[in-house]
């Protein structure tokens, strides 16, 4: 059960991405996003997925150094086609296009298909809060979610962000899941041995489950709300299918044949509703206000969206990642069999 510091852990993955034909620029990116949701206490995006990428790049449905095609075109929006490429770049790509987009036209909108997982969408909502803008983004996938009363799994976990800058306060970066949690975090407590809270899975039967097996075993996610007003989010999820799923062209997540992400970023340029600095001073109002609200029995504070994601990353920087023995255990095995040597990186203390 290894704890790693961050930099180590980008060079590993870094060395096995390239190892596996990623050109290095590619390996570099899709490594620190990788570490980055490590970091931020988000183990369902970090490096346990190095596996995932690998397999699929040895499948040929992911293809480092993929060429990305804009197939359409208007002064405030964009079509993308990935190629089957790293997520990561296609959407990074994406991002920059509708930031260009929305400084010349105050709205922009940028679909991608045709790419592979994008990690955490915070990464890329946060490029346009930090360019003083409003990004907004939506991603559909592969089916692992039940509709509200079903038990088939025919939506997929169709995560929403939402990046407003801020002045003085913390950026305020919401990123959640439409299911009642993200897939990879099951993923996460299927490697680490663990049994699931009540209320986050069916079994193949329709039946409740804390087994994390049982959601690769025909079971699924519940939408966020779960029993009592997963409609909600199950509502939320539908509409991220249409934006990310039908508009895009990426295709809903039941359809036969689907892979990869469908991808819906949006983003609003502050300057041109009102100056900029004036909605940071007015956003920093409103988070200083609820954070001074009167608390519930048994709560010693509220949390801001993204808050705790920075206070675990201050941690974590200091004190290093864990990564779970199987985890660990199969990213060696990668490792080997493109005779990338861990030993040395590791004792070289990266």
């Amino acid at each position: 059960m290894p704890i790693l510091r961050a930099e180590t852990l980008r060079k590993i993955s870094e060395e096995i991405f390239k190892a596996y034909g990623a050109p290095a620029e590619e390996a570099r990116l899709v490594s620190e996003s990788l570490v980055e949701a490590n970091l931020c206490g988000h183990d369902s995006h970090g490096v346990i997925r190095i596996i995932q990428y690998v397999k699929a790049i040895e499948r040929g449905a992911l293809k480092p150094g993929a060429e990305i095609e804009i197939v359409r075109e208007t002064p405030s929006s964009a079509l993308i086609r990935g190629n089957w490429g790293f997520g990561q770049v296609v959407a990074r790509r994406a991002m920059e296009l509708a930031i260009g987009k929305a400084e010349e036209n105050s709205v922009s909108v940028v679909c991608a298909y045709d790419l592979y997982h994008i990690g955490r969408l915070a990464d890329y909502t946060a490029l346009a809060a930090e360019r003083g803008m409003v990004g907004v983004a939506m991603v559909n996938s592969t089916p692992t979610v039940a509709p509200y009363g079903g038990r088939e799994r025919l939506l997929s976990t169709a995560p929403i962000s939402y990046a407003f800058p801020t002045g003085e306060e913390s950026m305020f970066l919401l990123d959640i899941a439409t299911s009642v949690c993200a897939e990879g975090k099951v993923r996460v407590s299927l490697h680490r041995g663990e049994r699931l809270p009540d209320g986050l899975i069916i079994d193949k039967d329709g039946h409740p489950s804390t087994d994390p097996a049982d959601l690769y075993e025909g079971g699924a996610l519940l939408p966020l709300g779960g029993d009592l007003v997963g409609y909600k989010g199950f509502g939320l999820g539908l509409a991220v299918e249409v934006l990310a799923g039908i508009l895009s062209g990426a295709g809903c997540a039941y359809e036969e044949g689907k892979v990869g992400n469908g991808v819906f970023f949006e983003v609003i340029n502050i300057d041109d509703f009102m100056p900029v600095e004036e909605f940071k001073e007015r956003i920093d109002a409103l988070i200083r206000r609820i954070k001074s609200s009167k608390l519930r029995p048994g709560f010693t504070e509220i949390l801001i969206p993204g808050e705790l994601e920075l206070r675990t990353r201050r941690v974590r920087r200091d004190e290093g990642i864990y990564i779970p023995e199987r985890t660990w255990r199969e990213i060696t095995e990668i490792a080997e069999k493109r005779d990338v040597r861990l030993a040395d990186i590791l004792s070289r203390g990266c």
